[in-house]
């Protein structure tokens, strides 16, 4: 009994560390799109497919994912947890509230306070992105299509196939942004120095969440209750 309490509490912490990471990530997310600097390649993707499709981004958000979701469901389903599920339906309306709130409170954001933004949300990101994969309840859909392309289809490495996915989706963002009518020079607002900053940084600064925060949590401090 002592055992199956101590699993149920384990697994109600992990729950509880991967909503909060994906919060954490939704809201971060949110203050990119503010920032208009250039946001993850996923998002490039979604703001490009957010230009050109007249529906709400977070049903959006859903609509893509349940497709990337039915690609792992078929060819692996390894990955897919309650995490993944969370992240579904919870990013997209919460990146939405989140732009939307901010876009009201400042309507008018200079350049300084943009470039502020982007600082914030590659922290935040970092330290969502920590909690969520620390979790270990699941990964993305996104996450999940390279790593079926190189953990069971074996083609090549999965930092390769990665990069790949990332190129893809920013240039088919950049590309159906432009074609949703926005002229190229609009384009770093999804693809600019905030999508190269994430690409070379987030790594790092995960890993450094992880150990300063994400672990410890999992681990049961008192950063969060354990009860």
């Amino acid at each position: 009994m002592d055992r199956l309490m101590e699993f149920i509490k384990e697994r109600r912490r992990r729950i509880a560390i991967s909503l909060m990471g994906v919060i954490i990530c939704a809201i971060s997310v949110g203050v990119f799109k503010l920032a208009a600097l250039g946001v993850d390649p996923f998002q490039s993707l979604m703001s490009g497919l957010d230009a050109l499709i007249p529906i709400d981004f977070g049903t959006l958000y859903v609509i893509v994912n349940v497709i990337l979701l039915s690609f792992s469901l078929i060819a692996d389903r390894h990955n897919i947890g309650i995490a993944t599920f969370i992240n579904m339906f919870l990013l997209g309306y919460i990146t939405q509230f989140t732009y939307d709130m901010l876009r009201k409170i400042f309507p008018n954001p200079s350049i300084v306070f943009r470039f502020i933004c982007l600082f914030v949300g590659i922290v935040v990101i970092c330290i969502g992105s920590a909690l969520y994969m620390t979790a270990d309840l699941g990964v993305s859909t996104y996450d999940a299509v390279a790593i079926v392309i190189s953990g069971k289809w074996k083609i090549g490495k999965f930092k390769y196939v990665r990069i790949c996915t990332d190129l893809v989706c920013v240039i088919s963002g950049c590309i159906l942004f432009m074609i949703a009518g926005n002229p190229a020079s609009r384009i770093p607002q999804i693809a600019g120095v905030g999508t190269i900053i994430t690409a070379f940084f987030m790594g790092p600064l995960i890993e450094f969440f992880n150990e300063k925060i994400a672990r410890p949590m999992l681990k049961g401090s008192n950063l969060i209750p354990t009860e």
